[in-house]
């Protein structure tokens, strides 16, 4: 399974994502990897959000930015991004992406859901993440819409702080609902992002 985020410039919300979730499922057969809708190609991570991962012992200096194509979205098992925008930006260049592609709140949303109503199936955190997509379209239009997450490049060290804070809370919702026996107050193994 290849997982993939993508915000716009791929240096600062997608790769926090990416190196997240990639240290939560270590160990695990799944890709996870980013982009940006208008990738700065070859870009080294955003120096505060380099700052955050160091500090939670994540090592970022071998990232580098890519601009999306239309192939990565096609190599995609699930999209997962930050913004409307985005999502929409993603459908126009593969309108069959619509299947896979949502934003990182929505997807926690309906993870939960399906957990909370025993609908997830499968014995590994693959088939669970991907029972999870197939219901989608029966499961999406029954929640509220979720939040952006606001893009913090350019600004203070805060918003760095509270994009990845958003992230990880969004990334820890999917995967303790992909637990075996989901119960709300379980939860995985969490990286604590405290540095302000």
């Amino acid at each position: 399974m290849h997982i993939m985020f993508v915000c716009t410039g791929n240096i600062c919300r997608s790769p926090m994502g990416e190196l997240l979730l990639t240290r939560y499922l270590r160990g695990t057969s799944i890709r996870v990897s980013s982009a940006g809708t208008k990738g700065l190609t070859t870009h080294q991570i955003d120096p505060s959000a380099r700052r955050i991962m160091d500090s939670i012992g994540i090592d970022s200096s071998g990232f580098r930015s890519r601009r999306l194509t239309r192939s990565m979205v096609q190599s995609a098992d699930l999209i997962l991004c930050f913004e409307q925008s985005q999502r929409k930006s993603i459908v126009t260049l593969v309108p069959t992406a619509v299947r896979y592609t949502f934003l990182l709140g929505d997807f926690a949303n309906m993870c939960e859901y399906c957990a909370q109503r025993g609908l997830i199936s499968g014995t590994t955190v693959q088939q669970r993440l991907q029972s999870v997509i197939a219901q989608s379209a029966m499961v999406h239009p029954l929640l509220p819409d979720s939040q952006d997450i606001e893009d913090p490049h350019g600004q203070e060290f805060e918003k760095f702080h509270d994009a990845a804070d958003a992230t990880n809370t969004e990334i820890r919702r999917i995967l303790t609902s992909m637990r075996k026996h989901y119960q709300v107050e379980h939860s995985p193994e969490h990286v604590l992002i405290t540095e302000r």
